[in-house]
């Protein structure tokens, strides 16, 4: 699975007037919160572990706000142009921190689309074709004209009209501003010169049949801001869009086999059908979150380090199937502990819900919708005091358990 995504930030935001006067694009708000926080949460809820922001003018201002932040569970980097150099050249600026392979997206727009299977179809599709250096994410929209039109056959992209060419006939495919690219890509491209990633790079892989490409799915909901009428309508939209129900997962015991205090990837095992029931919740719209009480480092056993990694080996796992957990939440406090920083009472540990209510306040999460699932009765009492409804897992099918209650809710 990928782990970097890289987000152009460096545009220059003329069309949309006063507003990027003395602001970068990215950094506008949408009902109150910076346009970028929504896009890099939107990206890392996926599995990317790594956000490298390239910016352009302004670019201190995302420097200042972004350098070395942690945010929902990824670890954020800022590189500033040294001139103009377009997206092409950026990214040739940025190319010795680049990973081998990496997603790209544009820092003015967002599709909710499922970015893990989006990843997952570049490397399926690389079997059959592995000369590719980039996969494109295509959104169907009636009128592409101010996009302008990708035509493909038979998952890759043969072609590109240009804006303001559309003569009618029905929704046409366009570009949804997400990628996935090989680093080798960009290694032809000269240093220090102005380029552009759309009108250069691009057509010339495609000349090549060096370009896939993957359809972001029916009915989903695209915003870019980088237009007044669009920057307007994304206030009330892009808010209505991200709100979803969510499943809160226990994790020890209800996603994986508990064998005490377990912390080992090498111990990790799913509990039966656990990583299907993940995977369904993806595809019906939830949030997938997972909150879990991890005693064991207050009590010496392991470090939070260790929690990472087996978090990690389960979004890998996920990933061969395409699913994934949207954010994992974790307690490390105990009363008892022997590690003094970690000895305490922590409302965050279940029975308190303050994993939960965290994650309702980071998220835009539908609470009349969401359901707590575990198996223990701290997870019943956490479900009740944050205002959802609480289900107790006792073995057997964690799918089938799931589907029930999502049918109850009204799933769509």
């Amino acid at each position: 699975m990928l782990r970097q995504a890289v987000i152009l930030c460096g545009g220059l935001g003329t069309r949309l007037g006063g507003l990027t006067a003395h602001t970068p694009k990215p950094l506008l708000p949408v009902n109150g919160t910076p346009f970028l926080d929504i896009l890099i949460q939107e990206i890392v809820r996926y599995g990317f572990r790594e956000v490298l922001l390239l910016a352009g003018r302004y670019g201190e201002q995302i420097r200042a706000q972004y350098q070395d932040r942690a945010m929902f569970g990824a670890r954020v980097r800022v590189m500033i142009e040294p001139e103009p150099l377009g997206t092409g050249g950026a990214l040739r600026f940025a190319l010795d921190a680049l990973d081998s392979e990496f997603l790209l997206a544009n820092g003015d727009s967002w599709i909710d689309a499922d970015l893990t299977q989006f990843s997952r179809a570049w490397k399926e599709k690389q079997a059959d074709h592995p000369e590719a250096l980039a996969q494109i994410l295509l959104h169907s929209i009636e009128n592409p004209e101010r996009f302008g039109a990708v035509e493909t056959r038979d998952s890759q992209v043969v072609a590109f009209q240009e804006k303001g060419s559309y003569f009618g006939g029905g929704p046409q495919l366009i570009n949804a501003g997400v990628y996935v690219f090989r680093r080798e890509a960009i290694v032809e491209a000269s240093p220090g010169k102005a380029i552009s990633l759309e009108r250069e790079i691009l057509p010339a892989l495609v000349a090549h049949g060096h370009v896939l490409c993957a359809s972001a799915g029916e009915n989903r909901y695209f915003v870019d801001i980088g237009v007044p009428d669009s920057y307007r309508s994304a206030q009330i939209d892009l808010p209505k869009a991200r709100k979803k129900p969510a499943i809160f997962f226990d994790r020890d015991g209800t996603l994986n086999r508990d064998v005490g205090h377990t912390h080992r990837v090498e111990d990790f095992h799913w509990m039966p059908d656990a990583r299907e029931a993940v995977a369904y919740a993806n595809a019906k719209g939830f949030y997938a979150f997972v909150a879990t009480n991890q005693a064991g480092v207050a009590k010496g056993f392991y470090p939070e380090s260790a929690i990472v990694q087996f978090h990690d080996a389960m979004q890998a796992s996920l990933f061969e199937i395409g699913g994934h957990i949207d954010a994992f939440e974790w307690c490390p406090h105990h009363p008892d502990g022997v590690i003094a920083e970690y000895r305490k009472q922590c409302e965050r540990r279940k029975p308190g819900n303050a994993m939960l209510a965290d994650l309702m306040t980071a998220w835009p999460v539908d609470l009349s919708r969401s359901i707590m699932i575990g198996d223990a009765e701290s997870d019943m009492h956490a479900a009740s005091a944050a205002g959802i409804k609480g289900v107790r897992y006792s073995g057997g099918s964690l799918l089938a358990l799931l589907k029930r209650e999502i049918e109850e809710v009204g799933g769509t």
